[in-house]
């Protein structure tokens, strides 16, 4: 009993661990590529899976495409993309709810059993990536025999999907306000050369706008480098001026 008490124990720390490392690299500066592969990769590993991979969903699309998984094997990275409600990843997605497959290799929900057979998966538990109730991606753990995934391990399994679904979450929240920056600073530099047009050349707001944006298109270059060109070169003129 004592054994047993402390082989449970060993078990649990190690998979607490797991969860502390993964904290850990939610709060470092690493690319969401590299923290994304850390999360499969000591999932598979502290876990004993055969395959971890976690799949992004393309809204637009209608569709999951794996996104980060710590096997190596060509077969299982060409996988194609599963569409919504195909598949076990597919009806995860759409139902919002997790799904186990005690073998996928003779499993008629699972598309890719040719695959699985040749990889030696066996047992499945596909989990859904939910940001505020939103599902945007699904999150797999395979193993190579039959396995029963017991509560205490769903539970911990669906904290590691947690926190991978705030990793990206952060990350698209940061690509926006980025994107918010930008398309600011834009503006900024547009209304900036209009200005010097409608000075320069005696337009009027309308007018200035509208060179800017024909040239644009005619050169297939965006407003902002035509708006930086426009400053840059009344800034010159105005240095020689002084001088």
């Amino acid at each position: 009993m004592v054994k047993l008490l402390g082989n449970m124990t060993k078990e649990l720390e190690k998979k607490l661990e797991v969860l502390s490392r993964i904290s850990h690299a939610i709060t470092s500066e690493q690319y969401i590529e590299d923290i994304l592969k850390l999360i499969v990769t000591l999932t598979a590993e502290v876990m004993g899976f055969k395959i971890c991979s976690l799949m992004l969903l393309d809204a637009q699309k209608g569709e999951l495409s794996i996104r980060a998984t710590q096997s190596v094997s060509k077969r299982y990275l060409k996988k194609p993309p599963v569409k919504l409600g195909e598949g076990i990843a597919g009806r995860v997605a759409i139902q919002n709810k997790s799904i186990i497959s005690s073998d996928v290799r003779k499993d008629p929900l699972y598309i890719n059993q040719n695959i699985a057979k040749a990889e030696g998966l066996c047992s499945l538990l596909s989990l859904p990536l939910r940001v505020k109730g939103r599902v945007i991606g699904v999150l797999n753990f395979y193993t190579s025999k039959k396995h029963e995934f017991i509560p205490s391990e769903i539970n911990i399994l669906e904290s590691i999907t947690n926190q991978a679904a705030i990793v990206i979450d952060n990350w698209r929240l940061m690509l926006e306000t980025q994107v918010m920056k930008e398309e600011l600073e834009t503006r900024k530099k547009v209304e900036k050369a209009k200005g010097i047009l409608m000075k320069e050349e005696g337009m009027n707001e309308d007018a200035a706008y509208n060179l800017m944006r024909e040239y644009s298109m005619k050169t297939r270059k965006p407003m902002k480098e035509i708006a930086e060109s426009i400053i840059i070169t009344y800034e010159v003129k105005e240095k020689k001026i002084k001088k």
